[in-house]
């Protein structure tokens, strides 16, 4: 019950930088041109290698993101799972301050909160949705979504997301020990996952609640 928190292919449909880069190439050039640019004019655009382009593509076509027909060189397609941050609000108004313990006087200081900027990240960075209550005395709710930095190099005590086994997706605390890997939930009624065959797949970096 408390091993599986977040499914495999939300993990999997994390972007790197470089992927998102390609999949903005390919939207910018079928808006612009009417069909999607070779995997040359993309390496081109980018600075990379046309094989480096090519194995990105694959792995985009795997994550859902694109298609592609084969032996066309323009054939490239977007799917209605490519999503790009510049085309979703992520800004909101910050109107000022608010005591959450003795009270103040009222300020309205009238600026923004861009949530990309609060959560920004040399690495990949996604959201994934709680579903539990295996971390709850970190203030870790079900229904919550933590935000998290797609790596796979945490620090003992932080709280990942991580496949054990190669199969079932988890959120909790990372201890790396002498032969293995504790992963110690954040709630007394259960019990810590032992495994020597953990993937991490991010860190969390944040945490938001609708109420």
């Amino acid at each position: 019950m408390s091993r599986r928190r977040v499914r495999k292919s939300d993990v999997k449909a994390l972007l790197t930088p470089r992927q998102l880069e390609i999949l903005c190439c390919v939207r910018d050039g079928r808006r612009s041109h009417g069909y999607s640019p070779t995997l040359q004019e993309i390496a081109d655009e980018l600075g990379i290698s046309k094989i480096t382009v090519f194995e990105h593509v694959e792995t985009l076509i795997d994550k859902g993101m694109l298609t592609r027909q084969a032996n066309k060189a323009r054939s490239l397609e977007l799917t209605p799972a490519a999503r790009f941050p510049d085309e979703r609000p992520t800004v909101i108004p910050l109107l000022g301050r608010i005591a959450a313990g003795r009270p103040i006087e009222a300020v309205e200081n009238p600026e923004s909160v861009d949530l990309e900027e609060v959560f920004s990240s040399r690495y990949a960075v996604g959201i994934l949705e709680v579903a539990g209550d295996s971390m709850v005395e970190d203030s870790i709710c079900d229904g919550d979504w933590v935000v998290f930095e797609g790596r796979s190099n945490p620090n003992n005590g932080d709280t990942v997301v991580a496949l054990v086994d190669g199969s079932e997706a988890t959120l909790k605390r990372f201890y790396k020990e002498r032969n293995r890997i504790r992963l110690q939930p954040a709630n007394r009624d259960y019990a810590p996952i032992y495994s020597r065959n953990v993937e991490v797949q991010g860190v969390v970096i944040g945490v938001l609640r609708r109420l």
